[in-house]
């Protein structure tokens, strides 16, 4: 680090790059979660759900699909999750919620990363947050794919081991 710069004449462009040193990681692991991006990770299969559907529709999805997650849509934008955690704290107690709108029991507007963004930080999110998973988005904000632990786990290990 701290190269020495070469003098610039007054009015001559300077890149500001040509002095760039780039970061100094502690470990591969580092560089791992901070050079890579989301989209290098299994972010599919996911199941996805439109914001007008039940309770019963959602619970459906996720034992066709075998899935904790579900992330509820509108218009191709993710508005929610209903995930596992929601059935027990939110449905198991009263089936009669079942017929009800899935937006009455989802999360609202999840946490969500882009598909560009590096892995640390939908790591990051998920820890501080206290939920396993968590929407993938395009740059116009479309939902691509999710991540959760176990996906996130496997990312390392093929990388890492």
């Amino acid at each position: 680090m701290g190269r020495k710069r070469n003098p610039v004449e007054p009015g001559e462009f300077e890149d500001p790059l040509s002095n760039y040193d780039p970061p100094a990681y502690a470990d591969e692991m580092e560089r791992v979660l901070c050079e890579t991006e989301v989209q290098q990770m299994r972010i599919q299969p996911l199941a996805c759900i439109e914001k007008d559907a039940t309770v019963q529709d959602a619970l459906d999805m996720m034992k066709k699909y075998e899935c904790s997650s579900v992330i509820v849509k509108d218009a191709g934008k993710a508005v929610g999750i209903f995930s596992a955690r929601d059935v027990l704290n939110k449905i198991a107690h009263d089936p009669s919620t079942r017929p009800k709108p899935i937006t009455a029991y989802m999360t609202q507007d999840p946490q969500k990363v882009y598909a560009t963004d590096c892995p640390a930080k939908a790591i990051n999110l998920m820890a501080v947050g206290g939920f396993r998973h968590i929407p993938v988005l395009d740059v116009d904000d479309n939902v691509v794919g999710i991540l959760g632990p176990r996906r996130t786990t496997q990312f390392l290990e093929e990388r890492l081991i």
